[in-house]
């Protein structure tokens, strides 16, 4: 799996425990760091929010995916978006609210969340490269209408490490229907972040409530350690970088 040797199982310090896991069968899944969600200009800005609140997830986001890259991990990016006639949006989704452009309208970074657009893109920071999963999903949650499910079997992929954006919307949505699947979700708090951090803390808490109903809360620190305590035994053993 990896181009180090590594343990094959490591511990992830996290709330409400430290969960050990096997890293060939780990996966880590970047939801809609899009520009649409994270730059002015885009639906979240249509919105009236402030995006700059999730520029702080950037960062440590790109420490885990470049270890999750060095460890030859499964790498999956999500994007949420339509297609340009808009059949796979219902009119209640694009009708709700009051935003100042809605979905499908043009804006500076094309037409609102159509795939193809510049907006529904990945933001540069975290750009997938060749060889990583890239799922456009309709929908909040990354199951919902795509093949995730499909790709996941077929990785034998057991544990998702949980990272982008909305904390408390497409996060929160995913790690439900991942749970429901038999997952086992680890999501990164400083790797996530929501327009509300109110909304952010809650999403959290509601995760790793009762004893973890729907999976653990951890961070970029705890998975980073967590590989690098993997890699001393197997090199102390002739295991070779």
């Amino acid at each position: 799996m990896s181009k180090h040797r590594l343990d094959p199982v490591g511990t992830i310090a996290a709330e409400p425990s430290s969960i050990a896991v096997e890293w060939r069968k780990t996966a880590l899944v970047i939801i809609d760091m899009q520009r649409d969600f994270m730059e002015p200009g885009g639906f979240g800005e249509t919105l009236g929010n402030d995006v700059s609140r999730l520029a702080n997830a950037v960062k440590p986001c790109a420490a885990v995916l470049d270890a999750a890259r060095d460890l030859g991990m499964l790498v999956i990016h999500t994007r949420e978006g339509h297609r340009p006639d808009l059949s796979d949006a219902p009119p209640a989704k694009i009708e709700r609210g009051a935003p100042s452009k809605r979905i499908g309208d043009a804006g500076p970074m094309g037409r609102i969340l159509i795939q193809g657009e510049p907006g529904h893109d990945i933001i540069p920071a975290l750009y997938p490269i060749k060889g990583e999963v890239v799922i456009d999903k309709p929908g909040k949650g990354a199951f919902y209408a795509t093949a995730l499910g499909e790709i996941l079997k077929q990785h034998e992929i057991e544990n998702l490490l949980v990272c982008g954006v909305t904390t408390e919307v497409c996060v929160n949505t995913t790690v439900r229907e991942a749970n429901d699947r038999g997952y086992r979700c680890v999501v990164l708090a400083d790797c996530c972040a929501s327009y509300f951090p109110e909304f952010h803390e809650m999403g959290l808490r509601m995760i790793k409530a009762q004893g973890g109903i729907f999976g653990w809360v951890s961070n970029s620190s705890a998975v980073l350690d967590a590989i690098a305590q993997s890699a001393p035994k197997s090199i102390s053993a002739g295991g070779a970088r």
